[in-house]
């Protein structure tokens, strides 16, 4: 099981933060002013599970492909949120072309369609927001299980990553060892704090509380292929309807920690968002290292994994 979290229809309401809160008890945190727009958390932490980023950039979000034929009355929907088309006719319908001509604000015919001069005809700078609520990837292959030397840290029965704040010792081992920076230890009680996927709730059939709480849908919870499948669907839309920026990150089982058990769906390149474009589980060369320290060790005496 895990999260799908579709950033291109994000509102940056921050009702999954509140709801991470208040359902697992979260300290209080990001009351102070971070001067990063209306992003008053900056990221996540032992007491920030949830994180809801706000981007600034300018730059266009995207623009319609001219002769481009929808059947699917979501895209053009989601294509109008974005800003990449004309209000929508209905269902079946075909989208409205897109004058060719030079004009204030928008590059030569024949420029590549993202390459548009983020200046509005009146002379005003043109930004574009990108909304994402970021939180544990609950990864496939987890270094923070290699690590914890107590066995705080657990794969549960669907497939996500806990920690035991009750068994934690506040070693601090987790936190480096996360690729994505999640982890954090609290300043109080130097434990491991970090989002469960509402362990609790899952036991009792319930979603987690942010999927929960969210208006838009951006947070889906399901069993991860399913999402995979909806999302990579997701994606297809956005590109036929002009937003060709638009990726999925996390969804590859095959990538350096074995897919995401909470992956997204991205309007720009991941390092934007704050994410490593390449993730890779940092524990990888452990057994080797093993091996090695084994081969070399004195005789009479043994290391891990002997």
């Amino acid at each position: 099981m895990g999260f799908f979290t579709d950033t291109s229809v994000c509102i940056g309401c921050k009702a999954c933060e509140v709801a991470c809160k208040e359902w697992n008890a979260v300290p209080e945190d990001g009351l102070a002013l971070t001067g990063m727009s209306y992003d008053n958390t900056g990221g996540l932490g032992a007491d920030t599970w949830r994180h809801v980023a706000f981007i600034e950039q300018r730059k266009p979000l995207g623009r319609q492909e001219p002769g481009v034929s929808h059947d699917d009355a979501d895209v053009f929907a989601a294509a109008r949120t974005l800003g990449t088309c004309a209000p929508s006719p209905g269902p079946g319908a075909t989208a409205p072309a897109v004058d060719t001509a030079p004009a204030a604000g928008t590059a030569p015919a024949g420029s590549p369609a993202g390459e548009i001069s983020p200046v509005h005809p009146d002379g005003r700078a043109e930004l574009r927001w990108l909304m994402a609520s970021d939180v544990c990837k609950h990864c496939t292959h987890a270094a923070c299980l290699d690590v914890c030397p107590t066995g705080s840290l657990f794969r549960t029965e669907f497939g996500t990553v806990v920690v035991q704040e009750d068994i934690c010792n506040g070693c601090g081992y987790c936190v480096p060892a996360c690729p994505y920076g999640v982890i954090d230890q609290r300043r109080d009680d130097g434990r491991g704090w970090k989002c469960t996927l509402c362990y609790d709730r899952l036991g009792v059939g319930m979603e987690p509380a942010c999927a929960k709480a969210c208006p838009t849908d951006s947070i889906q919870f399901g069993p991860l292929e399913e999402l995979r499948e909806r999302a990579a669907g997701r994606m297809a839309r956005l590109h036929e309807a002009g937003v060709l920026d638009a990726r999925l990150y996390g969804a590859d089982p095959g990538d350096g920690v074995g897919g995401d058990g909470a992956f997204f769906l991205l309007l720009d390149e991941p390092e934007v968002y704050g994410l490593p474009p390449d993730p890779v589980v940092t524990t990888r060369d452990l057994p080797d290292m093993w091996r090695h320290a084994a081969k070399y060790a004195p005789s009479g005496r043994t290391v891990p994994g002997d």
